[in-house]
Formats: C-alpha cells, structure tokens, sequence
C-alpha cells in the first residue's frame, strides 16, 4: 500500500515517515511541505537520519494524492480542507490527525467522505480511544453528582487548546450524561469567577517542554475523586495508529469514519 505524508518534516511527519519505511506492507510513496519549507528538495532520509531513498520532499500535493493510495494528515485545519478535497477528486484514503477544526471544516470533511473513504480522529492512539469509552460509560454511571475537569499538558510547540484529545474526551464525557458540550463547556477561569456552575466540564490546559500528550478526565464528587489518566510518551502510538487505520480504509466504502470503527468499537 502506498502511503503519502503531508507535513513530512514536521515532528509529526517524521514518525510516520519513520513508520511507513518500516512497517511490512507500506511502501512510502512520497512527502510534501508547505512552499519555502527547508526540507524541500532533500531526501526524506534526511529528515529522519536513515539510508538515502531517492524519494525527495516536495511541494506538490496533487501530485501526492496521485501518487498514493492513501495520504496522512496531520497539519493545520486549513491545509486539512484542501486536502479533502484534493482525496475526494482522486479517490485516493484520507487519514487525518488534524485538530482544532472547525464546524465548517468538519463539514467540509464529511463532504469530501461522500466521495472517497475518510478517517478522522482528534488522536489516533489506541489507548486513547479505548479511554474515551470509558469515560463516556463512567459518565453515564456517575451523573450530575459528579463534578467533570478534563486536564491536558502538551509541549511548548503545541498551537491549539484545548487539544482535539481534550475535546474528544470532552465530548465523551457530554455523551455519557446526554447533553451538548457546547452547553456546559467551560473553558477559561480568570479573576473573580464565583462558584463553579453545576453540570459544566472544564477544561485545563498546561503547555511546556517536549511533553507528547497527557490526558486526564477527573470525576470530582462529595468526599471521593476518579481520575482516568493516559500519558504518551511518544509519537509511535500516534503513527502506529494512523497506519492501522489506512490499512482499514482500504476496505471501506466512501464515508467518514473514526477510529472507534477502525478498532470496531463504533
């Protein structure tokens, strides 16, 4: 299966890289950057520190999405978009780990799934998805009684906040009582603020230094506390789940899916 990666010099685009060239069944069929990026030109071996290719990182993204059967996608919503788009035009599998996306970009997403077979999740680990079942099932138990905090660290670099995860984990835990999270999310605590409002989820978000991603949804009740906690440690859980999802999609009917249908949990 040829695989495709947008992003390819960013922190991101190197563990797929890395992932792809040697993973049984991949072939790595080219990576782009955005126009002025450094990387362009150079062989993707570079980017990584391993043997020369002869693939150079380019700035073509038609030309990717051409040349590949499938293309991961883990840059910003815009770029996101038009990526979309350039999948549905050519039928080639979209996998995306974007986050920070938009309710038109979501839409836009799920259009571009009507022509050509889309996996979107706000992260592709495993662990965190098998998290985000249990908190929506821990939701469900506990109720109102329960006062819902979702805590995330990320690295300096981070650009977004909440994380996609963080609001993944949100929305799950929005799941489990019935309600919209749009409605009960509080995301900002400053000043004067009175007491906390019943049935809301919060969110907290600490950025710095090279953490990959720590996530812990805090059920906070009269006289006890549960905290469901998943710290990553590095990027690989993050590629080896895009990998498994690609590989899924090659499958599947046009649509847009998540991982809980990659890891048939939906």
């Amino acid at each position: 299966m040829k695989i495709g990666v947008v992003g390819c010099a960013g922190r991101m685009g190197r563990m797929l890289l890395e992932t792809i060239l040697s993973t049984d069944g991949l072939s790595l069929s080219g990576g782009i950057e955005h126009t002025g990026n450094d990387a362009i030109g150079c062989d993707v071996a570079t980017l990584i520190g391993g043997d020369a290719t002869g693939i150079l990182v380019g700035g073509d993204a038609a030309a990717l999405f051409a040349a590949s059967d499938a293309v991961i996608d883990f840059t910003v919503p815009m770029a996101t978009v038009m990526h979309a788009r350039l999948a549905a035009d050519t039928g080639t599998i979209l996998v995306v780990g974007t986050t920070g996306m938009d309710a038109d970009q979501l839409v836009q997403l799920q259009a571009a799934g009507q022509q050509t077979t889309i996996v979107h999740a706000g992260n592709m680990s495993v662990g965190i998805n098998l998290l985000e079942g249990l908190v929506q099932q821990v939701s469900a138990v506990l109720g109102n009684d329960y006062d819902i905090e979702v805590v995330e660290m990320h690295h300096r670099h981070k650009i977004d906040a909440p994380s996609g995860t963080a609001l993944m984990l949100g929305e799950a835990a929005a799941a489990g009582r019935g309600v919209d999270l749009g409605a009960v999310s509080q995301r900002t605590r400053d000043g004067h603020t009175g007491a906390r409002t019943p049935g809301d989820i919060g969110f907290a978000n600490l950025r710095g230094g090279d953490v990959v991603g720590d996530h812990t949804v805090i059920f906070a009740g009269d006289g006890e506390r549960i905290e469901i906690t998943h710290k990553a440690s590095s990027r690989t859980i993050y590629a080896a789940g895009a990998m498994r999802a690609a590989l899924w999609a090659k499958d599947q009917a046009p649509g847009l899916y998540s991982m809980k249908d990659v890891l048939g949990m939906a």
